[in-house]
């Protein structure tokens, strides 16, 4: 059961996460939950996984069976649910995750999983125990900006999300990762990064907070690649990059977990008033 209401207003004193939130009492304003049982943590995290599947579908990360989302247990942290396999971002229901250990086997859920998905995901999970949640897809632009080896440049505000906060990784670039060692670069470049571009393959995104946050700079990760692209095809001019301190302070008030959950919510609030299914 969830104790506080997640739309309401921080108590009097309660020291505000960000500069977004009202300091005026009395108005709604989303809240980070707190749960009673560790049950309604995992009902919690499935449906936000499941949204976050959705979501995915709705912004067009669809790519046959590529691609994978995880959330770690709260109960069992060597354990995390991840989407089944075979089935559409577009379809995926709470009811439908997977519950999978480090070692592949699953351990709840009636589908099967996606192999490369185990790998990266196992490992990132096994090397990283503060990482709750992680997402890949193969996107249009995330893929095409990733065969350019290349990280963001700091010249809008949304890519200062990132500053100093993803890496270029080019070990294992372009090979389908189905050995368990595949996946021991990527979980070592997300000791230091929440955001990894994986050279001629494509995003992946972490977060030591929760789905919501992992999903939602997913988002933005994949939409800063194509704001990136759009400016390398301008050829007669070339971007003005932003300040150092400048993208650091926006790294730090734009890009933190927080802000990161809060997006989310806004996402959340219209996929699941559309497609209430996924609850099912």
């Amino acid at each position: 059961m969830l104790m506080n209401a997640t739309q309401s207003t921080p108590a009097a004193g309660t020291r505000n996460k960000s500069v977004y939130q009202p300091t005026q009492e009395g108005l709604i304003f989303p809240q980070e939950p707190v749960f009673e049982t560790v049950a309604a943590e995992r009902q919690h995290r499935k449906q936000r996984l499941a949204a976050a599947c959705r979501l995915f579908a709705k912004h067009g990360f669809s790519f046959g069976f590529g691609g994978h989302l995880t959330v770690r247990d709260p109960e069992h942290p060597e354990l995390f649910w991840t989407n089944p396999m075979a089935v559409p971002f577009s379809m995926v229901k709470t009811s439908m995750l997977v519950l999978v250990d480090h070692q592949g086997r699953v351990v709840e859920g009636k589908y099967a999983i996606n192999q490369a998905g185990y790998v990266l995901h196992s490992a990132i999970h096994e090397q990283n125990p503060d990482i709750i949640a992680s997402c890949h897809a193969h996107t249009v632009h995330g893929g095409a900006w990733a065969a350019f080896g290349r990280p963001l440049s700091p010249v809008t505000q949304d890519a200062c999300m990132f500053y100093g906060d993803h890496a270029v990784l080019g070990e294992g670039a372009g090979k389908v990762p189905v050995s368990a060692e595949s996946g021991n670069p990527v979980a070592l470049a997300f000791a230091r990064n929440k955001a990894i571009i994986h050279q001629n393959h494509g995003l992946l995104v972490a977060s030591r907070h929760s789905i919501d946050d992992a999903c939602w700079h997913f988002i933005v990760l994949d939409h800063c690649c194509r704001m990136q692209l759009m400016m390398e095809a301008a050829k007669e001019i070339r971007p003005i990059e932003i300040d150092p301190k400048f993208a650091a302070y926006s790294r730090e008030h734009l890009g933190n977990e927080f802000i990161g959950w809060l997006h989310f919510q806004t996402l959340f609030a219209e996929i699941s008033h559309l497609q209430p299914d996924l609850f099912d």
